[in-house]
């Protein structure tokens, strides 16, 4: 069993400190969940953990707002998909890249978003204590 840290806030606050004195570089760190749980409700094991992520450092804190490409393609109404999903990249600027979440997708949090991305990559069970380290989730088409 993997057991999140005691007080998961002060760890990720901790080794990020470790990181920056080691590296130079600001790393945002979480901790992330992974497994199952019994829904208090219903009592069906669900393929999640109640709290995906329970600790994780500041810059990780929000919800991203990001073009659902599937869902501007099939709104193009008459238009070519691909034209509908660039005019849309196109029409957003600094401001829109973190806030409230746009067309065509359920809110999520960032440290929700990034936690079962982790816990997809590291799998579970016995597999010991992953670390995972990811790159480039920040970045936007914008950018190019």
């Amino acid at each position: 069993m993997k057991l999140f840290p005691r007080d998961s806030d002060k760890f990720v606050r901790e080794l990020q400190k470790k990181l920056y004195a080691r590296t130079g570089k600001n790393i945002e760190v979480l901790v992330y969940g992974d497994g199952a749980f019994k829904d208090p409700v219903c009592g069906i094991w669900e393929l999640a953990d109640p709290v995906v992520s329970p600790g994780y450092t500041d810059g990780l804190k929000g919800m991203p707002k990001e073009i659902k490409f599937k869902y501007v393609a099939d709104n193009a109404c008459g238009r070519d998909p691909s034209e509908a999903v660039r005019e849309a990249i196109e029409s957003k600027n600094e401001m829109d890249r973190f806030g409230h979440c746009t067309l065509g997708t359920t809110p999520r949090r960032i440290t929700d978003l990034i936690g079962s991305l982790c816990d997809l990559t590291s799998g579970s069970g016995d597999k010991g204590t992953p670390v995972v380290y990811i790159q480039g989730y920040f970045d936007c088409y914008l950018d190019d």
